[in-house]
C-alpha cells in the first residue's frame, strides 16, 4: 500500500525563509530580528480584560461577523481617525489575524484568469492567495534608491489591463518601511477610475509612522474607499500577534461576497479575545502613542548602526529597518543573512524573499520590536561589521 500522489495547489512553496533563518538563529544563539514579532508583552490591562471575559462566560461561538461590541469599536477607530463612517452590522468583519482577512478578500474577487497586481517586494501570502484562487499575479517591482523605495505609478497605470481585478497595495509597507503618502493614493485612484478594479489595502502597521508624519488609510479617500478591502490586526496594534485577530473594513456590497467565504473557511474568531479588545479599544492612547514608542526603538536601532558600512534606508513606517551592506560584502542576499547570523550572530531576513523572481539589490531587513537591552546586544555585534 502506498499514499496517492497529491498535485500540489502551490507546487511553488517550500519552507519560508522566516521559518529558516528563526531555525539558524536558535542553532548559532543568534539574536532574532527577522521574523517580525516582538519579544515584549502586551498591556496587563488587556491580559486581564480577556481574563474577565472569560469569567462573565464569553467562551462559546460569537457571530459569524464578530462580536458586535468590537465591530463597533472598530467602526469608531476608523471614523474618527480616517473620516470614513462604516456601518458596524454590514461593513465590518472581525478576522482570525490580517492574514486571514486578505486571503478571504483575494478568494472572494479573484476568478480564473483574473490578473491581480502585487506590488513588490511584498508579503508573502498575497500570491500563493491569487494562485489558490486561480488568478494571475502580475509583480510590479518598487524602485530602489539612494532616498529608499519608492511606487513607480507610471508603471503600476501600464500593469493595468483588461483582465485586472484587483491591486494589493501595502502601507506602511513591509518589507522596506516605506509609507504611502496621499498624493500617492490620489494618483491610484486615478488610474482606477472609470474601472471595476478592486483594492485591497493591507494597512496592518496603519499606527506605526514616524517623524510627524500620519497613515493616510485607503479609508479616507472616498474613490477608493468605495472599491476597497482595508485590512488591519490587532496583533500589530497590541504587542499580540499570537492571538490571531484582525479585521476588514469594505463597503457592504463586497463584504456581503466577503463574509461568504469567510463563514466557510474560518466562520468566527475567538470569543473572549473579542470581547476582551473591545473593552481595551475605550481607551485609544495605547495605539496613539504607538508612534512614539516604536520611534524610539527605531532611533536607537538607527543611531547604533550610523557609525558600521551598513546604509540605512528611510525606515518611515512599520517596525522593521533595510540596510544596503554592498559597502560591506558581494555576497547575495541570502548568504549576507546566514553569515550574519552564524558569524555576528544577529539574524535578518533577505529582501530577495519578497521578490517572486528573487531579485537581488544588496538589501537585509532587521525587526526593531524588541526590548531595548535585545537591540543594544545585536548593535554590539553589528559595531563588528
Amino acid at each position: 500500500m502506498s499514499t496517492p500522489a497529491l498535485q500540489s495547489r502551490l507546487p511553488q512553496v517550500g519552507t519560508t525563509v522566516f521559518s529558516t533563518m528563526s531555525a539558524l538563529a536558535v542553532q548559532h544563539g543568534a539574536v532574532n530580528l527577522g521574523q517580525g514579532f516582538p519579544d515584549f508583552g502586551c498591556d496587563p490591562r488587556l491580559v486581564d480584560a480577556v481574563g474577565a471575559a472569560m469569567r462573565a462566560g464569553h467562551n462559546q461561538y460569537p457571530l459569524m461577523t464578530g462580536v458586535p461590541a468590537l465591530r463597533e469599536a472598530i467602526a469608531a477607530k476608523i471614523a474618527r481617525l480616517y473620516g470614513r463612517a462604516y456601518d458596524a452590522a454590514t461593513e465590518i468583519t472581525v478576522t482570525a489575524g490580517a492574514t486571514q482577512a486578505l486571503t478571504t478578500a483575494i478568494l472572494c474577487c479573484i476568478h480564473p484568469g483574473d490578473e491581480a497586481i502585487v506590488i513588490e517586494p511584498a508579503y508573502d501570502s498575497y500570491a500563493p492567495a491569487v494562485a489558490l484562487a486561480g488568478g494571475v499575479v502580475v509583480p510590479l517591482e518598487m524602485e530602489v534608491g539612494e532616498d529608499g523605495y519608492s511606487l513607480p505609478w507610471q508603471k503600476l497605470a501600464a500593469a493595468v489591463t483588461p483582465r485586472t481585478r484587483l491591486i494589493v497595495i501595502n502601507s506602511p509597507h513591509n518589507p522596506t518601511g516605506s509609507i504611502l503618502r496621499r498624493a500617492d493614493l490620489e494618483q491610484l485612484a486615478q488610474i482606477v477610475e472609470g474601472t471595476d478594479i478592486l483594492i485591497l489595502s493591507d494597512e496592518v502597521y496603519e499606527h506605526m509612522v514616524y517623524d510627524g508624519e500620519r497613515h493616510v488609510s485607503v479609508a479616507s479617500l472616498p474613490a477608493l474607499a468605495e472599491r476597497a478591502f482595508v485590512v488591519s490586526s490587532f496583533g500589530k496594534t497590541y504587542h499580540v500577534t499570537g492571538w490571531k485577530v484582525g479585521y476588514v473594513a469594505a463597503p457592504a456590497a463586497l463584504m456581503a461576497e466577503f463574509r461568504k467565504v469567510h463563514q466557510y473557511n474560518v466562520f468566527t474568531v475567538n470569543t473572549p479575545m473579542q470581547h476582551g479588545l473591545a473593552a481595551y479599544m475605550a481607551d485609544p492612547q495605547p495605539y496613539l502613542g504607538l508612534p512614539d514608542f516604536y520611534q524610539r526603538k527605531r532611533d536607537l536601532f538607527r543611531e547604533g548602526l550610523a557609525g558600521t558600512r551598513l546604509r540605512l534606508l528611510p525606515a518611515d513606517g512599520t517596525y522593521f529597518q533595510c540596510v544596503d551592506y554592498r559597502a560591506v560584502s558581494s555576497m547575495p542576499e541570502a548568504q549576507f543573512a546566514q553569515w550574519l547570523t552564524s558569524e555576528l550572530k544577529v539574524a535578518a531576513i533577505p529582501v530577495s524573499a519578497f521578490y517572486s523572481s528573487g531579485k537581488e539589490s544588496g538589501v537585509v531587513r532587521f525587526c526593531f520590536a524588541k526590548e531595548d537591552a535585545t537591540l543594544r546586544v545585536a548593535l554590539e555585534r553589528l559595531a563588528k561589521i
